[in-house]
């Protein structure tokens, strides 16, 4: 297991896909806290929850992660490199549970490093405009770690998405989709439902202080609940499924 381990991860490091979408989640983090922290005034800049907003823009790396989790599988099957992985390694839900943990990792990575460059530039920018931190050491640990954890099982959702669906186009739309839209659609309506769908559980995470959702612990059990769910029927269907 450890050998298929280090083989998926040196694949995502390798792959020119994750490099460009570490590279524009970095460069996105960084235009919008520019143009929020630079742009919002001196007064509104001075509230807690202005600041928390600004030093939030990290979470946007939560939705990359997703993806690098998504390519993770969908990539061998596009390119066909699926078949000499699974007759190197023919046990294939090892296969798949490597891809999950490959993919846990790397999105930790990218969590640290979209909150990490959102934390720093973003105090930066408060201190420059002589805006006194209004965010507590607490509210702000929660804010990172919870972050960083987000990103971290968004990216194994993304593989277990991915070993369900088996199609690029339609994992990454599936759950563009259902982030963005039914998820949406599912809170406004029937929020004591919807608070446990994995969005407002990965927002719960880091402390987002919004009507219905979950303390951040629970956040965590839920999303990483739903994550051990999605990669548990990932390997099921790889199983049953012919590789094609």
């Amino acid at each position: 297991m450890s050998r298929l381990l280090r083989s998926e991860i040196l694949k995502m490091r390798s792959t020119r896909t994750n490099l460009t979408l570490l590279v524009s989640m970095l460069l996105l983090v960084v235009v919008i806290v520019l143009v929020h922290g630079l742009t919002i005034h001196d007064v509104e800049l001075a509230s807690r929850s202005e600041q928390r907003s600004l030093l939030a823009v990290g979470a946007v790396g939560v939705i990359f992660a997703a993806l690098v989790g998504i390519m993770s599988v969908t990539s061998e099957y596009r390119h066909g490199t699926i078949r000499p992985t699974f007759v190197f390694s023919p046990r294939r839900e090892r296969v798949v549970c490597a891809k999950l943990f490959a993919s846990l990792l790397v999105g930790t990575a990218f969590g640290v490093l979209a909150e990490g460059v959102a934390f720093g530039l973003g105090s930066g920018v408060l201190a420059a405009r002589g805006a006194h931190l209004a965010l507590g050491t607490g509210d702000a640990l929660v804010l990172l770690f919870g972050t960083i954890g987000a990103a971290a099982l968004w990216a194994a959702v993304g593989a277990g998405v991915g070993a369900l669906v088996r199609s690029q186009v339609g994992a990454i739309l599936g759950v563009v989709v259902w982030v963005f839209v039914l998820e949406n659609i599912l809170f406004g309506l029937l929020p004591g439902a919807g608070r446990f769908a994995p969005g407002p559980a990965g927002q719960a995470m880091t402390g987002e202080e919004a009507a219905h959702l979950l303390p951040p612990l629970a956040g965590v059990a839920v999303l990483a609940a739903e994550a051990a769910a999605l990669g548990a029927l990932g390997v099921l269907a790889e199983l049953r499924r012919d590789v094609g």
